[in-house]
């Protein structure tokens, strides 16, 4: 309920209910239940897991299991939070909308620059990771001209309409998924002796010594593993463009669980009882390693190719969320106005062609100083994972509650134990931030990565003074209209008081 003395309150729900019903007619949701499940399926699987598993791995021991276990349950919390706001009130913006919402706006143009900032870094790194592998395979072709043209690609994809990102990573996900699931399989008779030669054993786990770097090194993998994990949150924006959003992202967080504990948990256990972890390399896919113990010809190739496909669907949601939040910045005058123009399908091409504009770039500087280059981007953004889940955290708890009862007995989906378990979530944030400071490797993505955020906070004021400028205007030229009630909403603080789910905005 929105509290006495707010008047935008009223005036921004019946302007945002006006535009709800503009846009839908104009621009149909197109994302299908299928398309919402593989994205919720191969979000959490990427390169990350195909590749980065083994360093963890080495560097923990068989207690990695541990850390991924420990990480995954910080992302379930996480997501429990996401999807209780989601349900109630889907949107493109996601998080970046109800931290604007509980926090004020300043959280949510914060969080918002962040969250496109670190995917238009992953963007560019994703580029380049598909023109070297290309490269592998086509030695005689520049590896820049592979990765340009990956980047060409999927920016058509995203352009052509909603429908056409949605079937790309229903495929790219899809391969992903098949890829795990015949790796557990394959590898659980392996391990149980099925598969004739096998050498497989659950006593790999403890053969020589289930913790042997101790407890330190159990959570300095967990602050590594948590970025294994970012990509969950991407099913919340995209459910905003679906048929029923509210029963796709309670679909998607309920399911989160055992995502986690079958893709990461169960995979990096397989991988241990195939392998003894000292045995796992820390470069190289330690999957293919293991495909190579079951006699799989051709072992590496294929996994070159699963590798390669993570990295394309990572560039192709990575394009689709930056793409969505600028567009969500936009509309609150915390991005150029121009950003918000659509083409005929409806996709948002300006806020598409912006989120690429880093990664042409970095295609460019790769060549001529690759390693500067991306330990910059990627370092600068390295925290954005735990920001956002805070903020994440933050905003849920303040938003419930703001809730009256009959509010909360509303909700479709609940968090757990609230608001204890918010408290765990953001005691967990806080000392990955710490682990990573004191972790002369990760201290760099720390340090530049609160310098982007104090660099944000200090631009704020500065943003938010030209947006209500230009919603006054908006306001003064159209006065009596939706258009004008929104603009006046929007010039004022997003909440002073009580909080009520405000419709969905349709893209």
């Amino acid at each position: 309920m929105q509290a006495p003395g707010n008047p935008a309150g009223p005036t921004r729900r019946a302007a945002e209910a006006g535009a709800s019903r503009t846009t839908e007619s104009a621009h149909r949701a197109s994302l299908k239940p299928r398309h919402l499940t593989m994205i919720a399926l191969g979000g959490i699987i990427g390169a990350s897991l195909f590749v980065g598993s083994g360093s963890v791995i080495r560097s923990v021991g068989p207690a990695a299991l541990l850390s991924y276990a420990i990480g995954g349950a910080l992302v379930v919390l996480v997501m429990r939070m996401l999807g209780e706001m989601s349900t109630n009130r889907p949107v493109v913006g996601s998080f970046m909308e109800y931290a604007r919402d509980g926090l004020g706006n300043w959280a949510g143009f914060t969080i918002g620059w962040l969250y496109w900032y670190f995917w238009v870094g992953v963007v560019a790194f994703e580029a380049v990771v598909v023109g070297r592998i290309f490269h592998e395979w086509f030695p005689a072709v520049p590896d820049w001209t592979f990765a340009l043209a990956g980047m060409l690609v999927f920016t058509v994809t995203n352009l052509m309409s909603l429908r056409s990102f949605g079937e790309t990573e229903f495929w790219l996900a899809s391969i992903k998924v098949t890829t795990i699931v015949v790796f557990l399989g394959v590898g659980a008779l392996y391990v149980f002796g099925v598969i004739p030669g096998s050498t497989g054993s659950v006593a790999h786990l403890t053969d020589h010594g289930f913790m042997p770097h101790g407890w330190t090194a159990v959570f300095n993998g967990v602050a590594v593993v948590i970025f294994s994990y970012f990509g969950t949150e991407i099913v919340t924006m995209a459910a905003a463009e679906s048929d029923q959003p509210a029963r796709a992202v309670a679909r998607s967080t309920n399911t989160v669980v055992w995502r986690i504990l079958l893709f990461y948990v169960g995979s990096v256990a397989i991988l241990l009882m195939v392998v003894p972890w000292d045995q796992i390399p820390a470069k190289a896919s330690p999957f293919a390693f293991a495909f190579g113990r079951f006699g799989l010809p051709g072992a590496e190739q294929v996994m070159n190719a699963v590798v390669l496909t993570a990295a394309l669907s990572v560039l192709n949601s990575g394009l689709y969320s930056g793409s969505r939040m600028l567009f969500a910045l936009a509309r609150h005058g915390y991005a150029p106005r121009w950003v918000e123009d659509r083409n005929g399908a409806g996709v948002p091409w300006k806020a598409i062609l912006l989120s690429t504009v880093v990664g042409y770039g970095a295609i460019a500087a790769n060549y001529a100083a690759p390693k500067d280059v991306f330990d910059f981007i990627m370092n600068s953004a390295g925290c954005v994972a735990l920001f956002v889940y805070a903020f994440v955290a933050l905003t849920q708890w303040r938003l419930r509650n703001r809730m009256s009862a009959q509010e909360r007995a509303g909700l479709a989906l609940k968090m757990w134990l609230h608001p204890w378990l918010n408290a765990v979530v953001l005691a967990a944030v806080g000392l990955i931030v710490v682990l990573m400071a004191l972790d002369p490797d990760a201290a760099p993505q720390v340090w530049l990565s609160l310098g982007a955020l104090a660099l944000l906070l200090v631009v704020y004021p500065f943003v938010r003074r030209r947006a209500s400028g230009r919603m006054a205007a908006q306001a003064a030229e159209g006065s009596g209209s939706v258009a004008a009630a929104e603009a006046t909403a929007e010039a004022a603080p997003a909440h002073d008081g009580e909080w009520s789910p405000s419709p969905a905005r349709p893209l």
